[in-house]
């Protein structure tokens, strides 16, 4: 379905340096870029362009767009959110997804991937002491920094510092403009390799659902589509919060099945329980 075709991928990031290898040695496709795409006019990282869509709409626009300006029908975008991680609380996570589009066969295919492996982090720095703690901390300078004079402020932005003499240059020179600093990674694919690394695994991620074929219509990406509670407790046999069974659906037959103890357990334990641990 998808061998010689050309594939543009919706980055001006170089998101291409992990998922083309990929995609071309599973897939068989060829990928392109679209070199007159913006991806940064529907949102940015550092705020001066406010994201006003849920990720996957984001992506599917950067997909689209990539399609019209190179002519192509087959496209894939990504897109991350930084910030506390939804269950583990005061842990950072990267919530990357990955956005699949063959308008030819009419398919969507996403992946997911959310992992606290981020160096995601913020902070107003007040002294060089602090400057470098920071920098350590971030895994600089093979990840980039951003500066600015507060978390708020856009009038003045330094991005993707990789250097220690630049970085202590604009240091200096925003404490002694405006008496205050912030610092923050620059979660932009191509100054962050930990989050290059996540995009990797997404795209394996994506790889897999695409080679599962509907057992009837043989359409790519028959994946999980929900997932059902109810795991009984190993103590108390009450149903837990834990998945009892996942289902599996097609999204151009919309045939289905369940898949029953899918995380390959029978019960679950005690400390799960919301009887046996309230």
């Amino acid at each position: 379905m998808f061998r010689d075709r050309n594939l543009v991928i919706a980055t001006k990031h170089r998101k291409e340096l992990v998922i083309a290898p990929i995609l071309e040695k599973e897939l068989g496709v060829k990928c392109i870029l679209s070199l007159g795409l913006d991806t940064d006019e529907l949102g940015t990282f550092t705020g001066e362009i406010e994201r006003e869509d849920d990720p996957i709409t984001t992506a599917r626009k950067k997909c689209l767009k990539a399609m019209e300006l190179t002519n192509s029908d087959l496209a894939i975008a990504s897109e991350g959110s930084f910030g506390p991680h939804p269950t583990l609380f005061f842990v950072n996570a990267d919530d990357e997804f990955l956005l699949f589009i063959d308008k030819k066969n009419n398919l969507e295919i996403i992946a997911r991937e959310l992992t606290t492996e981020t160096n995601f982090k913020g902070a107003p720095i007040n002294s060089e002491g602090h400057l470098l703690e920071f920098a350590k901390a971030v895994s600089f300078p093979s990840h980039g920094i951003i500066i600015r004079d507060s978390q708020e402020d856009f009038k003045e932005i330094e991005k993707g510092i990789t250097d220690w003499g630049l970085l202590k240059n604009k240091f200096d020179y925003f404490l002694k403009k405006y008496n205050q600093v912030y610092l923050e990674t620059d979660m932009r694919a191509l100054y962050n390799p930990s989050r290059m690394k996540v995009i990797e695994t997404a795209t394996h991620k994506l790889v897999e659902k695409i080679n599962k074929l509907c057992p009837i219509c043989k359409t790519p990406g028959f994946s999980i589509t929900d997932r059902k509670k109810g795991l009984p407790c190993s103590q108390c046999n009450f149903p837990t919060k834990s998945t009892l069974y996942a289902i599996y659906s097609c999204k151009k037959c919309n045939y289905s099945i369940q898949d029953k103890f899918p995380n390959k357990k029978l019960t679950e334990d005690p400390m799960f329980c919301d009887i046996c641990n309230p």
